[in-house]
């Protein structure tokens, strides 16, 4: 699968499934999180098969019976554990379990390259930037860029599949 077929596929995930939904954002998937939704609907199964289906998203849900519910448009995620969920959407064929940067990793909003105001103006950013790409959310307003902590998702993700 290519980058730009990785691109187009796209995950609705439920509300158990959060460190999933930013490690799928951090690949580059768009990737909707029912934590969008209002909370304590009894509608709410009804409503992400409905979302799944209108916007061509794969569901990926920690409940068997939402799971059966959706068919071929959904997907039980059977372990709790990240990386495990993570080589099981791989393992269908969904991923390409890399780091991409290429989304916001909270609010789902494509990332563009930073302005050099916009890096300055982040405190947070690193003062040495030689030969670093950053990214910003113009949503949240969030400055990435490939530093330690997407190096060590890497590691994390390189260290998942070798075994």
């Amino acid at each position: 699968m290519s980058q730009r077929s990785g691109e187009r596929r796209r995950f609705l995930t439920d509300r158990m499934l959060g460190t999933l939904t930013r490690y799928l954002r951090f690949m580059g998937y768009d990737t909707m999180s029912a934590n969008t939704l209002s909370p304590g609907s009894t509608r709410e199964d009804t409503l992400l098969l409905e979302i799944a289906l209108q916007g061509g998203r794969i569901l990926l849900t920690r409940d068997r019976e939402l799971a059966r519910r959706g068919g071929k448009q959904a997907v039980y995620i059977e372990s709790e554990a990240i990386m495990a969920q993570i080589r099981q959407v791989a393992g269908l064929g969904l991923i390409e379990p890399e780091i991409r940067m290429s989304r916001c990793s909270l609010c789902n909003t494509r990332l563009r390259p930073a302005t050099v105001r916009e890096i300055r103006e982040a405190r947070y950013a690193p003062r040495s930037t030689p030969g670093k790409e950053f990214s910003w959310c113009p949503t949240c307003r969030k400055l990435y860029w490939m530093g330690s902590h997407g190096h060590r998702l890497e590691q994390r993700l390189k260290e998942s599949f070798s075994s």
